[in-house]
């Protein structure tokens, strides 16, 4: 044994001071380190190498104009769609989503979606499953942010958590999810913009580099003792994750759409990298990427969709900008993940913030309404083919089966591999934070 595994200065070196913190309180109640490792591979922590790609449709789109048309309701409700039969029996969606028609027998439409308490634009709740409301010590982090924390990378080289979104003119539009309490070290990679020109070394050999890494680490240790704040905790790994995507092409690869056959980017499409007004591009590209980037070793991919926050002209912005190329994109992923045997281990989520309300206005758009929204589940070996959830006549409230946001958290941290009754997180405070409330995992699925 070397002399600094026996140092306990080495030890507190690689190690922050809430862990010691929390291994000496276990300590002192009878739990030794040994135990505490047990406890947390007992609850999955660090053994899964399943992936999500989670899809967030900028704005909240009208559940009844895409997955639960309400043909007899009047007019005024009912819009101007119609209705096409799928590839799953008894299961009707827009005629402008004739793609995800061809596989909605790998898809599950949840027509029943709650969980948000204003009616507020914010992808908050779609990537953390909870309310911006009573957030503890830090803010409530990220589905992303929290495979990050718990399972760490699946491949060095690849960040454990990548947003594929750009800025938007409205921030929680643009954004891929927060760390919340989890910290700097557990955000989202984006490899959006000129920052892709920064994951090469530009000339730089591998001898600079190692003296650049040795003259930052030290600034670092010299930043992070003059610190009394406790911020600059993380950058280690931080600066641990930078060295292993400059040394490594697997990153660079995977963002590379280019090693792709022709035929398969030519199924995905292009779309328009553009940002829709205040909100995201429809870039049909990223989810391509995505599939690519889980393929390399992500563990979530979060992709920001459009602007659907359609209050006037609703029907002629959804057909004309918006279904046509969301309906390209999805189809083409859900598909692709098939042929390519991942779909077992790749969860595949799209959805808003809310629904849209079932009078059509004035100005033939349809307005804010939480009360019951849409989602559209695929893959991770989830029992498809089916309807979760019913919409009364107008689609204006719940008839059967509600499904909160926290349900589909608990279902994927479930099937991740975590053990939801001991799997848990420490918030800025110190306190314990079990990952989603009391919700369970929805049985329908698994």
């Amino acid at each position: 044994m070397t002399s600094s595994c026996l140092n306990p200065l080495a030890l507190q070196s690689s190690m922050n001071r809430r862990d010691l913190l929390r291994i000496g309180a276990l300590g002192m109640g009878g739990l030794s380190l040994p135990s505490l490792l047990r406890a947390e591979q007992a609850a999955g922590v660090g053994k899964s190498r399943k992936s999500i790609i989670m899809i967030y449709m900028v704005g909240a789109p009208s559940h009844q104009d895409m997955y639960d048309l309400k043909m007899d309701a009047p007019a005024e409700i009912r819009g101007e769609f119609r209705p096409i039969p799928t590839s799953a029996p008894g299961i009707e969606i827009c005629e402008h989503l004739p793609g995800l028609a061809k596989v909605m027998d790998k898809c599950v439409p949840l027509r029943s979606v709650y969980g948000s308490p204003d009616g507020a634009h914010d992808s908050f709740i779609c990537y953390t499953g909870r309310s911006t409301r009573n957030q503890p010590s830090g803010g409530w982090p990220a589905i992303g942010s929290v495979a990050s924390k718990l399972f760490g990378p699946a491949n060095q080289s690849v960040p454990p958590f990548v947003g594929l979104a750009p800025n938007a003119g409205h921030p929680p539009y643009g954004s891929p999810g927060l760390p919340g309490f989890l910290g700097v070290s557990h955000a989202a990679f984006r490899p959006s913009g000129e920052a892709r020109n920064d994951m090469v070394l530009n000339g730089i050999n591998l001898d600079r580099l190692n003296d650049r890494r040795q003259l930052l680490t030290a600034f670092d240790h010299f930043r992070r003792d003059a610190d009394s704040s406790g911020m600059m905790s993380g950058l280690d790994s931080l600066n641990a994750q930078a060295m292993d995507i400059l040394t490594s092409s697997k990153l660079v690869d995977a963002l590379d759409l280019s090693k792709e056959p022709e035929h398969i980017r030519a199924r995905y499409g292009k779309g328009d990298p553009k940002n829709f007004g205040d909100g995201a591009p429809r870039n049909l590209e990223h989810f391509l990427m995505a599939r690519r980037l889980v393929e390399a070793g992500a563990r979530v991919v979060t992709l920001n969709f459009g602007r659907w926050d359609f209050h006037s002209d609703n029907f002629g912005g959804l057909k004309k900008t918006h279904l046509p190329q969301f309906d390209q994109g999805l189809s083409a992923l859900i598909e692709d993940l098939h042929e390519r045997g991942m779909a077992d281990d790749v969860a595949v989520v799209a959805w808003g913030e809310f629904g849209r309300t079932p009078q059509i206005n004035g100005d033939a758009g349809r307005d804010h309404w939480p009360q019951v929204g849409g989602a559209l589940l695929a893959g991770a070996g989830f029992k498809t083919g089916q309807v979760i959830g019913a919409t009364d006549r107008l689609g204006a409230s719940i008839a059967e089966r509600p499904v909160h946001f926290g349900e589909v958290f608990a279902t994927l941290y479930k099937w991740m591999g975590l053990d939801l009754d001991t799997a848990y997180l420490h918030d800025l405070s110190g306190r314990p934070q079990y990952l989603v409330d009391h919700w369970k995992p929805l049985p329908e699925l698994m």
